[in-house]
């Protein structure tokens, strides 16, 4: 069984329900990025859900020169906090070099390692100086047994708040495949393990000067990693995904969510039943 990391009123792993952690990409305008916040944070009062809310301030590693990144830290920051005071909710983010972490920590309640850096060291050391539950995005390149190498960085600054994130593994040339196994593999080191349902179905660079994928298969892979025994899923979903700056191909839509959700809590209770 995991280690429980408490976040805010959430939490995540050892015998707790299933977590979700669900928002944009990447923060658009502020109005936008409000008014999904408000109505996830109103679908988990209705349906008792443990929610964080997710958004990046900034994408450093898009595929294009010409493709959206965010607003930045300060502006996108700002935006975050006042989603967490005015609507009470945890907030995740991800960093992209040491630089940013001591400001993020003043908003963010988890640290997000993106997947293309979950080796680089400083910036692991970093983070696990700064005391934050640190979410590690398991890269696309990596096995599963390999993130052993990625705790072990976290724990030796002391750090015990550790997430594990599955997202796909590369599969040829642009093209992903989500292996459930890993998420058996990753619990083995005690750890709350995630799965990622919209990333996992993209297609890196597929779109030429953009990523591409096929948000259809978003849900189906949530539910098989549900139950599989996933303690949270991590999922991007947008108002109207058509319109989305970043991942609009993968972004499930929120009017979609509420009957996900319902799919995806009775699987796990079926799935964590005492016999």
């Amino acid at each position: 069984m995991s280690k429980t990391i408490k976040v805010g009123s959430v939490c995540i792993g050892g015998t707790h329900p299933l977590a979700l952690i669900a928002g944009p990409c990447v923060i658009e305008p502020r109005k936008g990025c409000m008014d999904l916040a408000e109505r996830l944070v109103r679908l988990a009062h209705q349906e008792k859900i443990p929610l964080i809310f997710k958004a990046s301030y900034d994408k450093a590693n898009r595929t294009s020169i010409q493709s959206y990144r965010g607003p930045g830290i300060a502006k996108g920051l700002a935006i975050l906090a006042e989603i967490k005071e005015q609507y009470q909710v945890p907030i995740l983010v991800d960093v992209h070099n040491v630089s940013e972490i001591p400001v993020a920590t003043e908003v963010a309640d988890i640290l997000q390692l993106p997947a293309f850096l979950c080796r680089q060291t400083d910036l692991l050391i970093a983070l696990g100086k700064s005391g934050k539950p640190v979410n590690v995005k398991k890269g696309q390149f990596l096995a599963p047994w390999d993130v052993r190498h990625i705790i072990g960085k976290l724990e030796s600054t002391g750090l015990q708040k550790i997430l594990l994130t599955e997202r796909g593994t590369s599969f040829g040339y642009n093209n992903l495949v989500a292996d459930m196994r890993s998420l058996l593999i990753m619990q083995a080191y005690e750890y709350p393990v995630i799965f990622d349902a919209t990333h996992s179905v993209q297609l890196p660079g597929g779109a030429g000067d953009t990523t591409n994928g096929d948000g259809k298969w978003a849900p189906y892979l949530a539910r098989a990693a549900v139950a599989t025994g996933c303690d949270a899923v991590f999922l991007e979903t947008h108002l109207h995904p058509e319109e989305a700056l970043s991942d609009k191909a993968n972004a499930i839509p929120f009017s979609a969510l509420k009957k996900l959700w319902k799919q995806l809590n009775a699987i796990d209770k079926v799935v964590t039943a005492k016999p």
